[in-house]
């Protein structure tokens, strides 16, 4: 997951996300050739993260603008990608003067709760029947490791609450046709996704993703909680020295005031 449309202020690692969890934009490349990018085109990336699947976009000759809500991760892209723009701003609260072909989001929508707000800016940076493509995580995604830490913290006495936004294919179907999308395409599937570093894979990925998730609880007990929750998962969960998180995918391609007799 990529949590760099929060507009949290979280400082990344963008060494440690490129490195160690790479998985987020390899597997992202799939969603690239849902866009179906062609030369001329001008489009966005919402969560564009430190910028690899703008670049990919870029390659087919669209004008590709990255847009992300943390820092770090615009500073790093900025640095590997100077050839293009991206823009530090939440995706809740954006505008452009010139508007879109496309917008397209990879791991990044389920980090904002206000849904209805994200939606409405791409809408209104989508020209009429520009399309969005987009993967977030779905209904269930991570339940294993969400609900092993809720589990163990309150063992302790802490109160964890799921922070991610993972919503069905009907629901969120429903809320795109509500802020006038025609959508064309929406499936959830399982993707089983292997963590990097071996041993250390799942406490990883929980020390990058998993702040806004361990925020109740006090940062000097989040290593016991993490090696509680490692002890609950590892036998369903960690095979041949690797983790794997239970991931679930939703993606969708929709027409923003589409014109249904268009193709």
């Amino acid at each position: 997951m990529d949590r760099s449309q929060t507009g949290s202020g979280t400082e990344w690692d963008t060494t440690t996300y490129d490195e160690e969890h790479s998985f987020v934009f390899e597997h992202g490349e799939n969603v690239v050739d849902l866009l179906e990018p062609t030369a001329g085109e001008r489009i966005l990336d919402l969560g564009c993260g430190t910028g690899h699947l703008t670049n990919q976009i870029a390659g087919a000759g669209a004008d590709v603008v990255g847009l992300d809500a943390s820092a770090e991760m615009i500073a790093e892209a900025r640095t590997t990608y100077p050839d293009y723009e991206f823009i530090h701003e939440d995706a809740r609260d954006v505008s452009f003067s010139e508007p879109f072909d496309a917008v397209f989001s990879n791991a990044a929508l389920h980090w904002i709760p206000d849904q209805d707000a994200a939606l409405e800016s791409v809408a209104d940076a989508l020209r009429p029947n520009g399309r969005f493509v987009a993967e977030l995580g779905g209904t269930g995604n991570v339940a294993a490791i969400v609900e092993a830490v809720q589990a163990t913290a309150a063992d302790r006495g802490y109160t964890v609450t799921n922070p991610w936004y993972f919503p069905s294919v009907g629901e969120y179907a429903t809320k795109l046709e509500a802020h006038g999308f025609e959508v064309r395409y929406v499936t959830l599937f399982d993707r089983p996704t292997e963590l990097d570093g071996g041993e250390e894979g799942l406490s990883s990925w929980l020390e990058l993703f998993g702040d806004s998730l361990l925020s109740a609880v006090p940062t000097e007990e989040q290593q016991a909680i993490i090696a509680a929750v490692e002890d609950a998962l590892r036998d369903e969960w960690f095979k041949n020295g690797t983790w794997t998180a239970d991931y679930r995918r939703l993606r969708v391609v929709a027409r923003c005031g589409a014109d249904t007799t268009s193709s």
